[in-house]
């Protein structure tokens, strides 16, 4: 399968010229055969936390909702895009409100075929204007390739990239907003997640400045052998990488790490750790 990154910059709140470029973005991928075009988090709102969660009506989302499908069946390409979305579940029994950041992947016909909500904010703004899911990743098959997603920090720890393989994922797609000063994020730990879980792991970035945050760019694809299969420079980018579940399985074969684990023995790890003497370098003895 032929998948395509989108790095660009997005302008917050301008919901009509992010639609824009995601849509042109969408149509030269369809012009080069591609299946999917990955977008960053947030990008058709643009990356500003508290402020979307000032002056963004939620009665706007379902209609952008409807224009990406759009987008998605009038190119022919499946889509992955993220917006803020109401937190229910535990949130609303709880008697609280608020939002997740999600992503959604909709194939070529629009039809919406995994949803996933953010599990670890970044920063005091995320905490302050979402909050956390706790629902795990789940998994669909995608043109021959079992398609999980992830969103931005979540790829940063192991466990949630891990849980996604140990649920059949043999692709990760991470719509992310990286800040500049963070290189290290998709030059190591994205080709690490992609190596110790033997899948392929998809990371789109912002580039630029959106209000105060400014954007590394960086965006990068990385096959189940940690290489490198396309990355980008600090600004716009359109990459293009094959991806295939015929490489995830070679690569589990030579080092079987999701056979060989041994999750009994973690938990007993788990139950028997020391709790009371607290996280390394806390100050307690």
């Amino acid at each position: 399968m032929l998948l395509s990154v989108l790095q660009a910059n997005a302008v917050v709140l301008d919901i009509e010229a992010n639609l824009r470029t995601v849509d042109q973005a969408a149509r030269q991928a369809a012009q080069a055969g591609a299946h999917l075009l990955l977008t960053p988090e947030l990008f058709p709102v643009g990356y500003a936390p508290l402020r979307l969660r000032r002056d963004l009506d939620p009665a706007a989302i379902p209609a952008v909702r409807e224009r990406l499908a759009g987008i998605a069946r009038s190119t022919g390409v499946a889509l992955v895009y993220s917006l803020p979305a109401p937190a229910g579940g535990e949130m609303e029994s709880a008697g609280g409100s608020g939002w997740h950041i999600s992503a959604t992947l909709v194939d070529a016909g629009g039809r919406e075929i995994l949803t996933y909500a953010k599990v670890h904010l970044f920063g005091d703004e995320e905490r302050k204007a979402f909050v956390p899911a706790s629902q795990p990743p789940a998994v669909v098959d995608f043109h021959g390739i079992r398609t999980s997603l992830l969103i931005c920090y979540d790829i940063e720890f192991p466990e949630a990239a891990r849980e996604a393989a140990a649920r059949g994922a043999e692709l990760v797609l991470v719509p992310t907003a990286l800040s500049a000063g963070f290189e290290a994020v998709p030059q190591v730990l994205i080709r690490a997640r992609a190596l110790e879980s033997q899948l392929h792991v998809a990371y789109a970035n912002h580039c630029g400045s959106e209000d105060a945050y400014i954007f590394g760019g960086g965006s990068v694809v990385a096959g189940p052998d940690g290489a490198l299969l396309a990355e980008a420079g600090d600004g716009q980018a359109l990459l293009f990488a094959e991806v295939g579940a015929e490489a995830v399985r070679a690569a589990r074969e030579v080092v079987p790490y999701l056979r060989e684990r041994r999750p009994g023995v973690y938990r007993e790890w788990e139950a028997d750790r020391p709790q009371e003497r607290g996280l390394p370098g806390n100050g307690r003895p």
